[in-house]
């Protein structure tokens, strides 16, 4: 489903329990300088990433110091995060002249410790090529990086490299447990575009060579992935980013199913394969 942007006072765009997407949550927080923000989730582990300004987090007796620190968008600087342990009560405050702040989570019912993740500790990838109209950047947040330290959520952000272009190709789901070819992850993303009043598409194929739904995203657009096939693209002349939450059903690690259709393209990608290793 398609959630368009919208102003939500700090309130969940994804709540527990989503119909679509129950796996994850999905909250967007703004501040002025010197605001603060608390919050807890029973049943969540979440994760904390200014989307852009400079923020203190306090998770107990944990505090993370300037957090984030990037200006005007997504693309002035590296993502930082937070991890919360499930229905631990986190707080932050802003630091910078104002803060856009993004809360992640997924179900999860163990309560680890919490913990920071700062630029330099990000598992980053980047695959495809021009010439494939398929290349793209990806900045794990919660990656294989730390496994062990988190339960089902999995945080990354996402860009397209150069102007237009597609993601999420070849097309695939993972919407089932069934493994080891398939398992059941929930997927939660809000777009950005550079410039913000570009626009794409996002494709939802839930039947192999079947008639599908298209929806028109623009800046700030949030989609709730509960089933099918599901790839994007952005309009030329464009950059196009979003904000990635996965929550598994059974496990962490996810197991994509790619489209039979196109499963052939897996070896016209480069470096398709080392992305599919890192969602663990």
């Amino acid at each position: 489903m398609h959630i368009p942007p919208y102003e939500n006072a700090n309130k969940p765009i994804v709540d527990v329990d989503h119909s679509h997407v129950p796996l994850t949550y999905f909250n967007i927080v703004k501040l002025k300088k010197g605001q603060s923000f608390g919050y807890a989730v029973p049943g969540y582990e979440t994760c904390i990433v200014p989307a852009t300004g400079l923020i203190d987090v306090s998770v107990g007796g944990f505090e993370a110091k300037s957090l984030g620190g990037r200006g005007v968008d997504v693309w002035d600087g590296e993502p930082e995060g937070v991890y919360v342990p499930t229905a631990a009560k986190a707080s932050f405050t802003c630091l910078s002249d104002d803060a856009e702040v993004f809360i992640a989570g997924a179900r999860f019912d163990e309560v680890l410790e919490p913990f920071a993740v700062r630029a330099s500790e990000l598992d980053l990838v980047q695959y495809g090529s021009d010439d494939t109209k398929t290349h793209r950047k990806i900045k794990h947040i919660l990656g294989q990086k730390q496994h062990d330290r988190v339960g089902r959520l999995l945080v990354s952000e996402l860009f397209t490299v150069g102007a237009g272009g597609w993601s999420g190709f070849p097309s695939h789901k993972h919407d089932t447990d069934r493994l080891p070819e398939e398992t059941r992850h929930d997927e939660t993303y809000n777009f950005r575009f550079k410039p913000n009043h570009g626009s794409g598409l996002q494709m939802l194929q839930r039947v192999d060579n079947e008639p599908g739904d298209a929806y028109h995203i623009v800046d700030g657009s949030t989609i709730c992935i509960d089933k099918g096939y599901h790839p994007c693209c952005v309009l030329p002349g464009y950059e196009m980013y979003y904000f990635t939450i996965l929550g598994g059903l059974s496990q962490r690690s996810l197991k994509q199913y790619f489209q039979p259709t196109h499963a052939e393209q897996l070896h016209t990608i480069p470096g398709i394969m080392d992305m599919v290793a890192k969602f663990k």
